[in-house]
């Protein structure tokens, strides 16, 4: 059995989102961190969030954990029979 077109979609854009949530903290600066902040503003507001950096490294390693999965699953590693008598349910 192997995935569907669809299916190895909807695996990545889950897996893409989860890296994102992931990525998302690293290399901020708060406003109170770098002590720059403009008036009015919250001071835990970030003060350069870089996103284009985020979202692509979210990219290249969502597709790395996918092209490692894709590779264990048609290595036989991730198959159905394995994973539940691993989880301890009958197949």
């Amino acid at each position: 059995m192997a995935y569907s077109v669809s299916t190895a979609l909807a695996i990545y854009f889950v897996l893409w989102w989860v890296v994102l949530f992931t990525t998302l903290p690293f290399g901020v600066r708060s406003q109170h961190e770098d002590g720059e902040g403009a008036p009015g503003t919250d001071p835990g507001a970030p003060v350069m969030a870089r996103m284009g950096y985020k979202l692509l490294w979210t990219t290249l390693i969502s597709g790395v954990i996918f092209g490692i999965g894709m590779w264990a699953y048609h290595q036989g590693y991730l198959n159905i029979e394995r994973l539940s008598k691993l989880m301890g349910l009958p197949f």
